[in-house]
């Protein structure tokens, strides 16, 4: 599976939608996925929201637990990737970082029409 490098700083504000839960790869069993390190990969929902455009929910796997990282909060993401999979007639686009965390509350955007401008 190829993956594509994704420029972040073009997808406008970035929150956490749903806050990081363990990937089960097997509901019978409730194992959770790994990575090659043994790490437990965890999700999270981020809406994405360029200017102009609607909001989009994109589910990210990241290796490891993201501290800090809760509903509401502004995000950074660190090495986001997207692969195309396809399944019989199934299909889509996943994505996987490197890492999620929360943006400092001083350097966190300001919501539009709040506070500053000219």
């Amino acid at each position: 599976m190829q993956s594509i490098p994704v420029d972040t700083t073009r997808l406008g504000v970035l929150r956490c939608a749903v806050g990081p839960e363990p990937k089960i790869t097997d509901f019978e069993s409730k194992e959770v996925k790994k990575d090659r390190d043994g790490n437990t990969i965890y999700t999270v929902a981020v809406t994405v929201r360029q200017d102009g455009r609607r909001v989009s929910v994109i589910e990210i796997a990241v290796p490891g637990e993201p501290k800090g990282v809760v509903e509401g909060t502004e995000v950074r993401v660190t090495g986001l990737e997207a692969f195309a999979w396809a399944m019989g007639d199934r299909h889509g686009i996943s994505f996987r970082a490197a890492a999620i965390t929360p943006v400092p509350a001083s350097s966190a955007t300001t919501p539009a029409g709040k506070g500053g401008g000219a």
